[in-house]
């Protein structure tokens, strides 16, 4: 038998449509500058399950894919196949997570993201904003 329970400091309610809306539009984060200075960029959260429905994955690249979600994935910089499938995978998570720029504006731009700036996107593509603490210096 489960047991429902209450919180009692503060009071739920249910989200609104333009709420749920605006929070699914991403967000303004701080991710690892060129220089010192950090940049602010709006990311949003994809969905894996919902990048394969959509084929963005490629076959040969889900096992890899699946490896970097779930954390199991041991880098090993000598295997160049594997350094080529996590660049791919972080390319296309980034692709999908920025929201404002575009990952095509940046491109566009030629500004090529730094190792620490992608690593930032997919941290946060999995953990949100926690996800970007470790980047962050005091």
């Amino acid at each position: 038998k489960q047991m429902a329970t209450k919180r009692t400091t503060v009071e739920q309610k249910v989200t609104s449509i333009q709420d749920f809306i605006k929070q699914s539009q991403g967000e303004v984060v701080e991710l690892p500058g060129f220089t010192s200075e950090p940049v602010y960029v709006k990311l949003k959260r994809p969905s894996l399950l919902g990048l394969v429905k959509q084929g963005k994955i490629p076959n040969a690249l889900l096992t890899r894919t699946n490896e970097l979600f779930s954390g199991d994935a041991g880098i090993d910089p000598t295997d160049d196949n594997m350094m080529g499938e996590l660049s791919e995978v972080l390319e296309l998570i980034a692709g999908e997570s920025f929201v404002e720029p575009t990952y095509q504006e940046i491109k566009d731009a030629g500004v090529e993201l730094t190792d620490e700036q992608l690593m930032a996107v997919f941290n946060y593509s999995q953990k949100g904003v926690k996800g970007l603490e470790s980047f962050r210096t005091e």
